[in-house]
């Protein structure tokens, strides 16, 4: 009788980001805000893995980790971007996403309390782009099965 083998999850790299580090303003300087967390684009049909590194909030306390994580997406309407899982280890949140409208940025923020108390909040930009389908340009030239004729380099060719 055969069984399916046992899985480890081992998260994708590919969509990790790390939070801003915790560095000392000077005196006399003005704090610049760092810029907006993102993750790489998502097709409507993806279900992905994605991962944010809360490591930089914690340095010098390795005993400190994730205890609880909450999670909003922005904008929340029919067909919107779905977590449909969260799984945390030490100070890596990991959240399984899934839909989304083409065409939306969507801003997933996280909470994250940690063991000894912390609370660290971020929001990470993730846009949904129908990378699955090609849409035909307006005025591109098309074969008669409607496929665009494109250039070398993949243009489309445009009828003028």
């Amino acid at each position: 009788m055969a069984t399916a083998p046992a899985h480890v999850l081992k998260p994708s790299t590919a969509r990790l980001v790390t939070i801003d580090s915790f560095i000392p303003v000077p005196r006399g300087s003005q704090a610049v805000a760092p810029p907006l967390l993102n993750w790489p684009a998502k097709d409507p049909n993806d279900v992905l893995d994605y991962q944010i590194e809360y490591a930089p909030a914690v340095i010098g306390n390795d005993a400190d980790g994730i205890a609880t994580l909450d999670v909003t997406v922005s904008p929340n309407a029919p067909g919107a971007l779905l977590v449909s899982r969260t799984t945390v280890d030490g100070t890596c949140a990991v959240l399984w996403m899934s839909g989304g409208q083409a065409g939306t940025v969507y801003v997933i923020t996280l909470t994250m309390t940690t063991v000894n108390g912390r609370v660290v909040q971020r929001s990470v930009l993730l846009p949904v782009i129908s990378l699955s389908s090609v849409t035909v340009t307006p005025l591109a030239l098309v074969t008669s099965d409607g496929t665009m004729i494109t250039d070398s380099s993949g243009k489309p060719l445009l009828s003028v």
